[in-house]
């Protein structure tokens, strides 16, 4: 049986810590680099609390289902919430070439999360919610 971490936690930001430590122990356990288990845990903190503060809202009860397992040589992590849908398609790329003074607070988690990951897909249902899945290949 493959194996597969996972975790659900309720939506506040004050679970962010225990979200980043379970998602580096997950990536450690399942092969990854300190490296590479460092990046996950950025790319899932930016977007869990993207989750927490956009899909929920403040002071909004919610929870968030966090799971990490191999696909092949692909660390996949699977984000899922019942949130307000969210479509990345409709935020536009950040202009990393204007000046920081001229650039509009926030807007750069999608940015990271691709940068940081292989690959990120969304995915919305209106029966499940939102799930959202990150992949990181395992160096060799």
């Amino acid at each position: 049986m493959p194996e597969r971490y996972e975790i659900t936690v309720p939506s506040d930001l004050a679970n962010l810590a225990c979200i980043a430590e379970f998602v580096t122990h997950a990536a450690l356990r399942l092969g990854l680099s300190e490296q590479q288990a460092f990046e996950v845990q950025m790319a899932t903190d930016e977007a869990c609390a993207n989750v927490m503060e956009h899909a929920y809202g403040p002071g909004v009860a919610g929870s968030l289902s966090i799971a990490c397992e191999l696909e092949g040589d692909d660390l996949v992590v699977t984000i899922r919430d019942r949130g307000r849908p969210f479509d990345a398609k409709r935020v536009p790329p950040p202009d990393l070439t204007r000046p920081l003074a001229d650039r509009r607070v926030g807007g750069l988690g999608l940015h990271f999360m691709h940068k940081l990951m292989d690959r990120v897909v969304f995915h919305h249902d209106a029966e499940t919610g939102n799930e959202l899945r990150m992949y990181k290949r395992r160096s060799p």
